[in-house]
């Protein structure tokens, strides 16, 4: 029996820390999820296509990248319904801080109880602990270099984006 596990977030954009998260998770189990949502308490600043997009570039042109990833997207219904369409039991989010984890623990205690999905909490690299997508946007935004925090698609087409 395969065991599956999905990496949700809104990914809005990946960043490295999220890639580090997705990599060991694919090393742990037989097939992992990252799986693009809609958090309807943030406004997006990219389609959930493009983050598709940008993701599948991303996982192609990280170097040692498993192969065991699917990347989909998901906007209507409980995260625990793709979990179960799919026969993931695990849910994998990555944490920075305490705060991190005060936010996810009623959502890890409802999902368990909705449908018995589990949730694994994995702390990124420390050289990515401090950095988040809404950070990343914020300096993207006004101008800044993002390129150490993001995978190479996701620089590329921010710079893009600035130039357009």
């Amino acid at each position: 029996m395969n065991k599956i596990a999905v990496v949700p977030g809104s990914f809005d954009p990946i960043t490295l820390g999220h890639l580090d998260v997705i990599r060991r998770s694919a090393e742990l189990f037989d097939e992992v999820h990252v799986l693009v949502v809609h958090n309807p308490s943030k406004a997006a600043m990219l389609p959930i296509a493009e983050r598709v997009n940008l993701i599948k570039k991303s996982l192609v042109e990280t170097p040692g990248m498993p192969d065991n990833i699917i990347v989909a997207s998901w906007s209507v219904g409980l995260l625990v319904d793709y979990c179960t369409e799919v026969g993931a039991s695990v849910l994998v989010k990555g944490i920075r801080s305490q705060i991190d984890v005060a936010y996810e623990t009623p959502m890890v205690l409802m999902n368990r109880s909705l449908a018995g999905v589990e949730t694994i909490f994995m702390l990124p690299d420390p050289g990515h602990a401090h950095v988040s997508s809404t950070l990343v946007r914020q300096v993207a935004e006004l101008g800044g270099d993002v390129s150490g925090y993001v995978p190479a698609p996701v620089s590329r087409f921010l710079e893009k984006a600035r130039l357009a």
